[in-house]
């Protein structure tokens, strides 16, 4: 885990190097909850990259807004500080990136998709880093629904974001992989896998007119936290279960 140091003072994000390896990306077609988004799984090759420890927090996004005279995001009133940045675009997390890339003198971005999935999964090529069910101990999502009759129904529904870095971390030391924001990626919406890099690379194309985001939320049910979710939004989009976590060259 390292933190870069900025230009005017400070610190960036606490990030996890990672090692580079393949995996599987996307979901088996028996897969319980599963989408037809989310195929057809395929080996995809990760070179070795950082991610956050956590989702940016609002402690990090603020130094940011402040420096660049950005109007900070609302919070909903439960609470800045630790916990996950929320009501910020595709556009807005882009920025930060950029503003990081230049404090720091190092290449920050966000994730590819497939290097999202990678951190998220951590080894893992069951539905939720946690094996085949996932619980509200482990991620905050909408605890009254049920997954595949795992126990994943516990009744706990926080309605909000919890602090970063709260819940247990996955295999790799990262929190919140799964559940409290939905967190923005790099690429360009597709609705299914046929055609994508193999190379870990985000899959871009000119204008595209919705970015993926990974993860799921507060406000979804367990089956929106499986690692092999995904969904998608316009770049200016903002609401409040949806931030996002960068990645480092």
């Amino acid at each position: 885990m390292f933190r870069d140091p900025l230009k005017n003072g400070g610190q960036g994000p606490e990030m996890i190097a990672l090692p580079g390896g393949t995996f599987h990306m996307g979901s088996s077609d028996s897969e319980p909850g599963r989408s037809a988004d989310e195929g057809p799984r395929h080996p995809v090759r990760i070179r070795p990259f950082a991610i956050g420890k956590t989702e940016v927090t609002f402690a990090d996004y603020d130094a940011f807004a402040a420096a660049t005279g950005r109007k900070p995001p609302d919070d909903q009133g439960w609470g800045r500080g630790q916990h996950p940045v929320i009501t910020v675009s595709w556009n807005d997390a882009t920025a930060y990136a950029e503003w990081l890339s230049e404090q720091t003198g190092q290449r920050y971005r966000l994730p590819s998709e497939a290097e999202w999935e990678y951190a998220a999964r951590a080894g893992a090529e069951t539905p939720f880093w946690t094996g085949d069910c996932i619980y509200t101990d482990q991620a905050n999502y909408y605890g009254q629904a049920d997954y595949n009759d795992c126990g994943a129904k516990t009744g706990v529904y926080r309605q909000r974001t919890v602090e970063a870095g709260s819940l247990p971390a996955n295999a790799w030391g990262l929190h919140e992989t799964a559940g409290n924001v939905y967190e923005w990626v790099r690429d360009c919406w597709h609705d299914d896998y046929q055609g994508a890099p193999a190379d870990g690379n985000a899959w871009e194309e000119p204008g595209c007119a919705r970015r993926v985001v990974r993860g799921g939320g507060w406000s979804g049910g367990p089956e929106d936290v499986r690692s092999a979710f995904r969904d998608r939004d316009a770049p200016g989009d903002a609401f409040d279960a949806l931030g996002f976590r960068l990645a480092r060259d």
